[in-house]
């Protein structure tokens, strides 16, 4: 495969500058029909999960494609479904260079990115000229609050962000779990996430009648939530009919990386390190939802073993970004091929 020939490259590069790169070369791949140098085919494994059939349940997690920018290319790579974002009613630059970084000896990555992104209305062009979607493709839109947005005005750029994309997305995550940008987890709290989904699943259902579709929404939640608060988020999900839960974004612990190069920068901390914590989270979450709605479990999946890790800990589908990079696009492939061997009794012709 090319992507380990190439990966010393990458990695001897700034990360968010090698990152502008590859996914260049990605689309570069992609037009020039070449995409099969990159990805192995993929076993099917047909699933259905928020009343949304998906051809397999291996998706790219938000953040790697934050403008839409290259959904055609990535879906050629195999993965069952594309999340992208997190995207915000207004463009902003995002926290300060240098914001990524890589931390090879534990095959974690660091970033305080802070939702840099060219705002909601650019998003939504890239939407409407990809293929993917208008083919029936599964693309997850993730929205977010501006960092000059107060915190107590949050949920009016979460609906600004929801009304724009909602006829163009296959479903929507709310992303009140990004360490990166200030205050926005205080949204995890019990009452201004009551007030929040309220006010969400209201704006579905008016979109729902506007639009004649149901479009489903997602939460994703952070992995540093003690029992107590797992569980209130669970009892506020059911009680608002949430359509699924994210479990989960990055973590603040540095436990096993605060001695390497770089693992005292502050960010959100990803890949293989966050694994143990975001799966013990997502099985917690599991238990108290009791099967209410359906889980994506993400967080550290390097291999099949740690996808297949997730559903047996009560996830229906798994996303990944730190993998990706480590691993290359063969991580898509050799994920589908366990996981279509774990759920063979779910996975659905059809």
């Amino acid at each position: 495969m090319l992507y380990p020939l190439i990966r010393k490259f990458f990695f001897a590069l700034d990360a968010e500058t090698a990152h502008g790169i590859g996914m260049s070369g990605v689309d570069f791949l992609s037009a020039a029909g070449f995409s099969c140098l990159l990805a192995k085919p993929v076993t099917p494994c047909p699933v259905e999960v928020m009343g949304l059939k998906f051809p397999n349940p291996v998706g790219l997690a938000a953040g790697l494609d934050k403008n839409g920018d290259h959904i055609d290319a990535l879906a050629r790579l195999g993965f069952g479904f594309i999340e992208i974002g997190t995207v915000t009613p207004r463009p902003q630059e995002g926290n300060p260079k240098p914001r990524l970084f890589r931390l090879p000896e534990a095959q974690g990555i660091i970033n305080r990115m802070g939702f840099n992104n060219a705002g909601v209305d650019r998003l939504l062009e890239n939407v409407r000229r990809a293929e993917f979607p208008k083919k029936g493709g599964i693309l997850g839109v993730n929205i977010g609050k501006n960092a000059t947005t107060p915190i107590e005005k949050a949920a009016e750029d979460y609906l600004v962000c929801l009304d724009k994309v909602y006829n163009d997305a296959t479903y929507i995550t709310v992303n009140i779990s990004s360490p990166n940008t200030k205050n926005l987890r205080e949204l995890q709290k019990d009452e201004a996430l009551d007030d929040l989904l309220s006010q969400l699943k209201a704006r579905q259902a008016e979109l729902a009648q506007k639009h004649g579709k149901y479009v489903p929404l997602a939460l994703k939640i952070a992995p540093d939530l003690d029992d107590l608060q797992i569980a209130a988020i669970a009892d506020t999900l059911r009680h608002h009919r949430f359509d699924a839960v994210i479990a989960t974004n990055t973590t603040l612990s540095r436990d096993g990386v605060e001695d390497l190069p770089g693992g005292n920068e502050t960010g959100g901390l990803s890949g293989a390190p966050v694994f143990a914590r975001s799966t013990a989270v997502q099985k917690k979450l599991a238990a108290a939802l009791a099967g209410e709605l359906p889980i994506i479990g993400v967080g550290g999946i390097m291999g099949g073993e740690d996808a297949a890790e997730k559903i047996r800990a009560g996830a229906s589908l798994v996303q990944f970004y730190s993998g990706f990079i480590y691993r290359g696009p063969e991580l898509v492939a050799e994920v589908a091929e366990t996981l279509a061997q774990v759920m063979k009794k779910d996975c659905r012709q059809g």
